[in-house]
């Protein structure tokens, strides 16, 4: 008998480990970098990590090390080449699927296109096109969040999938009445929600064995066919979709 079985052979629940309090600072202190608008001191990160200067110290050490941060003439630290090294592995089928659609609608719209992926209580934007030869286009930098419950990102996601299913996976957020639409239609849209005056249109991309995810386009115009819109990112999904299967 498997010594791991129970007398009924289910097997038993796996040990409880509990999480290296290191690792956990060493990626928050990343995490407290990406986020600031500017190169921090020594002294301001052990601050908002709430640790010893000494623990800070061989924290920062060890990221320098693996060049995941790097500290400019005056001492100051901030994110290395090393984080875009590992970011290009992430979903690294889906960023590569999604570059050409991204590219093709920036450039056809004249929108920032994105790749949204849904991170549990967040949708995470992992790669950005903004179009040639537009002043006026809007930023979306990679690495942006906001709530998986709100903007037409989220939506689409929530609507590759059926409510009851997503009552099962959602992390308690709430299955919004508008992913019912955009499961009809194809795509989702928002307005006024992640940013007051901007809006968004999103069309969910089913990953195989991994989590939805979702091409969108932000703008602020007001006369825009947000149908038109919406069908064109339906179809960069679909293709997106055929290579990845």
């Amino acid at each position: 008998m498997n010594p791991r079985s129970d007398v009924k052979g289910t097997p038993e629940a796996p040990t409880q480990v509990p999480p290296s309090q290191t690792l956990s600072r060493g990626i928050r202190a990343l995490e407290i970098l990406a986020a600031a608008e500017k190169p921090l001191s020594i002294a301001e990160l052990t601050e908002a990590l709430g640790v010893h200067r000494s623990v800070a110290y061989r924290i920062l050490r060890t990221l320098e090390d693996h060049s995941l941060l790097v500290r400019d003439d005056s001492g100051r630290v901030q994110p290395g080449p090393g984080l875009a090294v590992l970011a290009r592995g992430v979903s690294r089928n889906l960023q590569t699927a999604a570059l050409p659609e991204l590219t093709q609608l920036a450039n056809t719209l004249h929108m920032t296109a994105f790749l949204a992926v849904w991170d549990h209580q967040e949708c995470v934007t992992l790669v950005t096109v903004e179009p040639r030869h537009s002043g006026a286009a809007l930023a979306q930098h990679p690495g942006s969040r906001h709530p998986v419950s709100t903007g037409a990102p989220g939506i689409a996601i929530q609507s590759s999938m059926t409510e009851e299913r997503w009552q099962q996976v959602g992390a308690g957020n709430p299955y919004r009445p508008e992913a019912h639409e955009a499961r009809r239609l194809g795509y989702a849209t928002s307005h006024d929600e992640v940013i007051a005056g901007l809006s968004s249109i999103a069309a969910p991309i089913h990953v195989p064995g991994g989590r939805p995810a979702a091409i969108a386009v932000v703008y602020i115009r007001l006369d825009q066919d947000s149908d038109a819109v919406g069908k064109a990112l339906a179809a960069s999904a679909a293709r997106i979709e055929s290579q990845l299967a």
